[in-house]
């Protein structure tokens, strides 16, 4: 099938990070949860090792399929309209704050650091909408 755009790939190694960051973090939460659910890595007492980590990485996990949506869409329509090197900055920002966001919701209950780092993300796919809204408005 023959495309009538070519698509630019720049934009392609941040998302596919960014799955990468979401397949990991499903590894983590099989591996928190094999305590309880297969009984593979329990403590002599019976109980979960992980099981104060397991909702941590799990609430994670969903927020991954949250804001991150806008990020996929936001690249994706770029890729198509064509990238700029603001994009692929903005593009490594975001993935580079989600490994930040994650590894502070997983390992600290510091919600206020949570919320900073998730501003940073925020304003990264902010600004990679600003620049779809002028790529789609220069292709008009």
């Amino acid at each position: 099938m023959t495309s009538l755009v070519s698509p630019d790939t720049a934009l392609l190694l941040p998302i596919t990070t960014h799955v990468a960051l979401a397949a990991l973090l499903y590894v983590l939460l099989t591996v928190a949860r094999a305590p309880a659910i297969w009984g593979i890595g329990r403590r002599a007492d019976g109980s979960n090792p992980w099981a104060k980590l397991e909702p941590r990485i799990s609430a994670n996990l969903s927020n991954q399929f949250e804001w991150p949506l806008f990020f996929h869409v936001a690249c994706l329509a770029l890729m198509l309209l064509g990238t700029c090197h603001a994009a692929i900055t903005l593009a490594w920002i975001f993935v580079a704050g989600r490994v930040l966001h994650s590894a502070v919701q997983v390992m600290t209950p510091n919600v206020r650091l949570r919320g900073l780092v998730f501003t940073v993300n925020f304003l990264a796919v902010l600004g990679l909408w600003g620049l779809l809204l002028l790529a789609a408005l220069a292709h008009a």
